[in-house]
């Protein structure tokens, strides 16, 4: 008699397990979709971004090289394509180098549009503070100096990455706008600060000189020089991409950023 009770209570277990079985199945069936789903979903995004990478760097060096060969065109052609991929590194090398053809044929105000957009596609502060510092340094010579300073004081603080760069952009603007006084101040403070590149120290000891001499004029013209020079050189590489094979940075382009190695 015990036993038939024990296989009773036994079929009775078994019949509960399986509806529990048939209501739970297709949630189980769902969870295990949904998880197959996200899985190819990465995977294929993974696959789009590594191509799109391939396609933008591809893009980008052709326009490099077409720039080393004096082919204006067809660099422009090449950076506009390597911008419209979406890799945002890339993107936003390429939209800096657009500024600097746009830039070297007088174009201002296209120029400073297209720095804004790398900085805003930049994928870290090293490239969007490139960005920023040279668009500013595009409108030197037509946007007011209030303007000016909006853009370049927040680069200037001291944990920013082109800090001391920015700081020379502004004793320019301040210089052009006929606060000489204070221009000199700032470039003087340049020179004393510890870290500053050799290259940019030895420029701003020049620049002092010229001012102390009543060359002022001639001081802004050596810095809008030096910037002309540097508009449609490749930018520095940075921390998540390699600096483009004979990708030289001089004259007003950064090196070294200040402080990024902090």
């Amino acid at each position: 008699m015990v036993d038939l009770f024990e296989e009773v209570e036994e079929q009775l277990r078994s019949d509960r397990y399986q509806a529990l079985v048939r209501r739970a199945w297709p949630w189980i069936t769902g969870l295990f979709a949904a998880v197959l789903v996200g899985y190819f979903a990465y995977w294929g995004f993974t696959i789009y971004q590594a191509h799109n990478v391939t396609a933008a760097t591809s893009e980008y060096q052709k326009g490099v090289d077409a720039l080393s060969q004096n082919d204006l065109t067809g660099a422009l052609g090449h950076f506009q394509a390597a911008a419209k991929v979406g890799a945002p590194a890339y993107k936003s090398l390429a939209l800096m180098q657009e500024g600097g053809l746009r830039q070297a044929a007088g174009k201002a105000d296209e120029a400073a549009k297209l720095f804004d957009a790398a900085a805003e596609a930049a994928p870290n502060p090293i490239f969007g503070d490139l960005a920023r510092l040279r668009a500013a340094q595009a409108l030197l010579d037509s946007a007011p100096y209030a303007q000016l300073q909006t853009r370049l004081t927040p680069l200037t603080d001291a944990k920013r990455p082109y800090a001391f760069y920015a700081r020379e952009t502004l004793a320019m603007a301040k210089l052009m706008a006929g606060k000489t006084v204070e221009a000199r101040r700032d470039l003087n403070s340049l020179v004393v600060t510890l870290g500053v590149p050799d290259d940019l120290r030895q420029r701003v000891q020049i620049d002092v000189a010229l001012i102390d001499s009543g060359e002022a004029p001639t001081a802004i013209a050596a810095v809008k020089a030096a910037l002309k020079n540097a508009a449609t050189m490749p930018p520095p590489g940075a921390a998540t991409v390699a600096p483009p094979p004979g990708a030289p940075g001089q004259g007003g382009t950064p090196q070294t950023p200040a402080g990024a190695a902090q």
